[in-house]
């Protein structure tokens, strides 16, 4: 009795699994990983697809200096989902073309997309949508067409 015998199909299979293998590892290794401007891009535009919209306030817009050395433009806003407040910020200072952090005015209303599951992953401007407003709603002045006659009301008159 051989016990080490092996049929060509046994052999086979065995370089055909190790050559799968191999490339598997290689092509983890070799891949091309996203940047952390990729990640951040790719979190905004899921939100802009299945995020929700809730009523914000922005709070501040503000320079700080991030780990690489650079200057971040960061936009701090607030909102209520459920009873609870969030307070996050994100940073604007890829999205020059999207959003002028000139125009931007703490304390005007802003609407949020945030992640339903995860309520403090949100976003106020994207590439495709933004949260920001002009400026306060202005209503239309209501003009009554039949002003009543008042006239009986005020003194000295009949």
């Amino acid at each position: 009795m051989n016990l080490l015998s092996k049929s060509g199909w046994e052999i086979a299979g065995g370089v055909a699994a190790l050559t799968a293998l191999a490339a598997t590892v290689a092509w983890l290794q070799l891949r091309r990983r996203p940047t952390a401007e990729e990640l951040e891009q790719r979190r905004r535009q899921f939100l802009v697809q299945s995020g929700r919209i809730v009523d914000g306030m922005l709070l501040d817009i503000c320079d700080m200096d991030g780990e690489d050395g650079r200057t971040l433009k960061m936009l701090m806003f607030s909102y209520r989902i459920g009873g609870v407040d969030y307070e996050c910020s994100q940073d604007i200072t890829a999205m020059g073309g999207v959003v002028d952090a000139a125009r931007v005015r703490a304390g005007f209303p802003c609407s949020v997309r945030y992640q339903p599951g995860n309520p403090q992953n949100s976003i106020v401007v994207a590439e495709g949508w933004s949260g920001l407003r002009e400026g306060l709603p202005q209503f239309p002045a209501y003009d009554d067409p039949e002003p009543l006659d008042l006239s009986h009301l005020r003194q000295g008159s009949k």
